[in-house]
Parts: C-alpha cells; structure tokens; sequence
C-alpha cells in the first residue's frame, strides 16, 4: 500500500492540489477501519483540500492587501464611534457597496477610527473572496510618479482595476505638486462608478484645495468621488484616547 500512496502522492503533487498529501495515509487507514464508501472517501478528501485552498487565498488576499496592521470589524468599539459612522455601520458591513461601486469618504479630525474603520472592511472584503489594496495617499502618488517615469503608468492602472476596493489613508496631511494632484485625479477618475475605494481624510471637502492646488480639477474630483457615495462625517472625540482610557481603566 505504501507504494500506491507514494505514486498517489505523486500525481497529486503534480496535479496542483495542496491540502491531500499531508493526511492521505492517515485518511486512507481511516477509510479502511470504517469501511467507508469510495464516494464518502473522495468527497472527505476533496473537501478538506478544497476547505485548505479556500482558507489559503483568504490569508493571500490579506497579505497582498498591504496593510499596515490588522484591525477588525468585531473589536471597533462602536460606542467610541462618531453618530454618523454608527447609523452607518451596519449597512456598510452588508459590503453591498462593492457591489454597487460606490465609494466610502470618513472625513473627520484625527483619531476618530477612520483608519481603522476603513481596515475592518477591507479584511471583512477579503475574507468574502475581494480583492483590496491598501495604500496611503502620498505613497500612491509616489508610486503613479515613478510609474510614469518609467513608462509604466498605463500597465500599473491596468494593474489596480482588478482590485475591488482600495483604500486610501490620509488624504490631507501632505500637500502635493502639480503632477501628483493631475496624477492622483486621473487614477481615481478611472474607478469612479465602477470600483470602490474609500478614501480617509481629516479635511472637509471645501479644504481639498489646499492640497490639489486646483480649483477646477478639485471640484472635479469631489464631484466624482461623491456621487451615490458614503460620506460619513467622523468628527468627534478621539477614538484612540478613549481606548486607551479604557485600557488603563482594566489595567489600574
């Protein structure tokens, strides 16, 4: 038997199938105790390798995601939020936005849970099977900068329409030139209405200028970005000061 387990073992090595190798001996002993029917038998090791490679791509989307730290829709704790992001709340975990293509805007001033807000639902997108990327504004714009430069700009957009949603964290706490305001107008411009994105910021719309430096090409863009979206003011008291008052509270 040991023999025909090396050459299943083979086969299905190479036939791309993670998740049969590792338990098979132990599966077929199994089958052959319990006298299990070939159908029962196939159907427990297929599923097992079909639950592994699920479990696989939803920890790949995570990584591939990029994000600077994980933070989960279940831990936010919601009386910390903001009145509008909790009326808010249980529709946007629905996750139907993807669907729809329809932006998320969390404008408010720092520590307000905007950025983790924005995580939870991106994690909460990738464990539903959709792809996410996750980025701060001034490195995308550096990114589009060196794209272009390199003659790279068309294939690194062509790249980024396969994501479901990408997020954009802090807008507004670094101005930008010319070019990275015509670049960042143009890259959004390309997702409006047909992908998501979520874009955190600690400026109100009227104060987009101070950073496009544009008046036109801003008004241009919050147009875009708004239309049949989520615009949830975040403004309130801080979010992180209040868990760590918290924290220190359990801790004394």
């Amino acid at each position: 038997m040991n023999t025909l387990i090396t050459e299943i073992k083979k086969y299905v090595t190479e036939l791309k199938i993670p998740g049969i190798n590792q338990s098979l001996k132990m599966k077929i002993e199994e089958a052959y105790r319990l006298d299990k029917s070939y159908e029962e038998f196939l159907k427990e090791i297929f599923e097992e390798a079909y639950d592994l490679r699920k479990e696989n791509g939803r920890k790949g989307r995570i990584r591939n995601a990029k994000f600077p730290y994980s933070k989960y829709l279940d831990s936010l704790q919601i009386e910390f939020l903001p009145e509008e992001a909790k009326k808010k709340l249980k529709e946007l975990k629905t996750l139907e936005f993807i669907e729809e293509g329809r932006n998320i805007i969390l404008a408010g001033n720092p520590g307000t849970g905007k950025t983790h807000l924005s995580i939870g639902l991106g994690i909460e997108c990738c464990n539903k099977g959709y792809k996410v990327y996750f980025a701060t504004v001034p490195s995308l714009i550096n990114e589009l900068k060196e794209s272009r430069s390199n003659k790279r700009l068309h294939s690194f957009e062509k790249r980024f329409e396969r994501y479901d949603l990408i997020i954009l964290d802090e807008l507004g706490y670094i101005s930008f030139d010319k070019e990275g305001s015509e670049l960042l107008f143009t890259f959004l411009s390309l997702r409006a209405e047909r992908k998501s994105t979520i874009i955190t910021t600690n400026l109100s719309f009227d104060r987009w200028d101070e950073i496009f430096n544009d008046a036109v090409l801003t008004a241009a863009l919050i147009d875009r970005m708004t239309h049949n979206s989520f615009v949830i003011n975040m403004n309130g008291g801080s979010y992180r000061m209040k868990e760590t008052k918290e924290w220190l509270e359990k801790s004394l």
